[in-house]
């Protein structure tokens, strides 16, 4: 991957590119985001460094302690399990209220993403993927107008992101997530409601399961 480049003053674009250097694995869970190093490391002031990692407190990715600072924060598996069963009921509304109020214009745009994710998995282009997976589930937050829901999503998906990019990483994973991805695109597309969210449940339904097979997988008892 290449390296996170140099960006303008402001603390938007400073959240999106250390939200995505977390995500990445560039800061580990536990390490220490001394603002000085990230403001050198990306040109920017040290009240924007402090205004970025406040919000990424907000949102969960980042933890303050007294007297050393701020530093990533370490979501279990166990946790991001729990975060996913969470989303997989608010997600579910969400699809269901964007099949009620998707317009003709937004089924397209939709329509777009699925052939773009189809095309994706073709090339076993791995990375566009994950972008367009994380761009439909976002448009569907929008479309739904559930601005309630929206803002529990964002948190719980910013505590959870960084385990379900690498489980995106997987071999075969998108092979699995597409169909279901499709699923929940035709029924919002179809404007069923009733479809819309038992497929977008029955994804995250699939993502704990994948979860819970790497903790698994990682138990003693299973050596």
């Amino acid at each position: 991957m290449s390296a996170v480049p140099n960006i303008p003053s402001g603390s938007g674009p400073v959240v999106e590119i250390i939200r995505a250097a977390i995500v990445r694995g560039e800061y580990v869970p536990d390490q220490r985001l001394v603002e000085v190093d990230l403001a050198e490391r990306f040109a920017v002031s040290r009240s924007a460094v402090r205004s970025a990692l406040l919000q990424l407190g907000n949102e969960g990715l980042v933890e303050r302690i007294p007297n050393r600072g701020a530093r990533v924060r370490a979501v279990s598996l166990a946790e991001a399990i729990e975060i996913t069963e969470v989303r997989m009921v608010v997600e579910g509304l969400c699809a269901a209220k964007a099949a009620e109020r998707v317009t003709d214009t937004e089924i397209a745009e939709l329509r777009e993403i699925r052939a773009g994710m189809l095309g994706a998995v073709d090339a076993g282009e791995v990375m566009t993927y994950s972008e367009l997976n994380n761009r439909l589930h976002r448009r569907l937050m929008e479309l739904s107008g559930q601005g309630t829901a929206g803002g529990v999503l964002e948190r719980l998906r910013g505590q959870s992101v960084r385990h379900q990019f690498r489980l995106a990483l997987q071999p075969g994973r998108p092979s699995v997530s597409l169909p279901e991805h499709l699923a929940i695109i035709d029924a919002v597309c179809d404007r069923d409601p009733v479809a819309a969210e038992r497929a977008a449940r029955g994804h995250l339904s699939s993502v704990v399961h994948a979860l819970q097979a790497i903790t698994n997988a990682r138990s003693p008892q299973a050596s």
